[in-house]
């Protein structure tokens, strides 16, 4: 009966696990999924960086690849972050083959302006010769299992990735003009801040659930993804439509993130460790 009532009622399903602050899979309404075996660095052994995130059944990989170009002329001293989501067919129904759809360009967009707000890498620590030489770095962040809260799992993977980037040495041989890399020598990425994106669903204009799954989200009045740094600085706030939050509701939504925030920056930065001592 309860499967049959899902299917035909979804919505007043959830109703009548939400009365009682609990929801279907368990979770009371403000935990997040299960994060064991969160992040693994490392995964993509041709990336310069990339790392592997599980959050619940939601499953990304994130691969940075690091190429030589000129700098931009208006941003003589700056390379360069290019952050690409991917939601592909494999990942779930709901995405077909070919261009990328709507919510995978968004995700996109939401990503470059993370990396804009907060700053987690100056861009200026990306260039080698001012106006010759600066580092492009290409971000592709691939949907392996698509269970909701794609933007809080795609965040986690590009920082995680970010810290595990090695890039060689690089200089301008004076005579000839040409780059000379020094493949023996690498340094990591110098990562100023360490944005962690906490998402929330809104249910019946008035109800928060943190860590949505696609089911939840499909069901909610309006979703919320709030971004917040080391400093517990806002770094950004992502409110794609939907039923309006008051002040103190998205005050909460901050509070919360917040704390989120240390407890995302001491898992990656356990596993962070645990790589470099192998």
């Amino acid at each position: 009966f309860l499967f049959f009532f899902r299917m035909v009622e979804p919505l007043e399903y959830y109703r009548r696990f939400l009365k009682e602050n609990c929801r279907p899979d368990g979770r009371e309404l403000g935990e997040f999924r299960a994060t064991t075996h969160f992040v693994s660095s490392g995964s993509i052994t041709t990336a310069d960086g990339s790392a592997l995130v599980k959050l619940g059944n939601t499953t990304v990989i994130c691969g940075v690849k690091a190429e030589l170009a000129a700098p931009m002329v208006d941003s003589a001293n700056k390379g360069y972050i290019v952050p690409n989501v991917e939601l592909p067919s494999l990942c779930s129904t709901r995405f077909r083959s070919g261009p990328p759809g709507e919510e995978a360009q968004a995700a996109s967009q939401f990503i470059a302006d993370v990396i804009e707000n907060s700053q987690i890498i100056a861009k200026e620590d990306l260039c080698i010769a001012t106006g010759k030489l600066a580092w492009v770095l290409y971000c592709d962040i691939i949907c392996l299992d698509y269970d909701g809260n794609i933007l809080d799992a795609s965040m986690f993977a590009l920082l995680a990735a970010l810290k595990n980037v090695q890039l060689p040495s690089v200089t301008i041989n004076e005579e000839t003009g040409l780059p000379e890399v020094n493949l023996k020598q690498k340094n990591p990425l110098i990562i100023r801040k360490h944005p962690v994106a906490t998402s929330f669903a809104i249910f019946d204009d008035t109800l928060l659930i943190v860590d949505p799954t696609v089911e939840e989200e499909d069901l909610a009045t309006g979703t919320v993804t709030v971004v917040t740094d080391d400093e517990d600085r806002l770094c950004s706030v992502h409110k794609p439509g939907g039923s309006p939050l008051t002040g103190a509701k998205l005050q909460d939504c901050i509070t919360r993130a917040i704390t989120r925030h240390k407890e995302v920056k001491k898992l990656i930065d356990k596993v962070i460790k645990s790589m470099k001592s192998k």
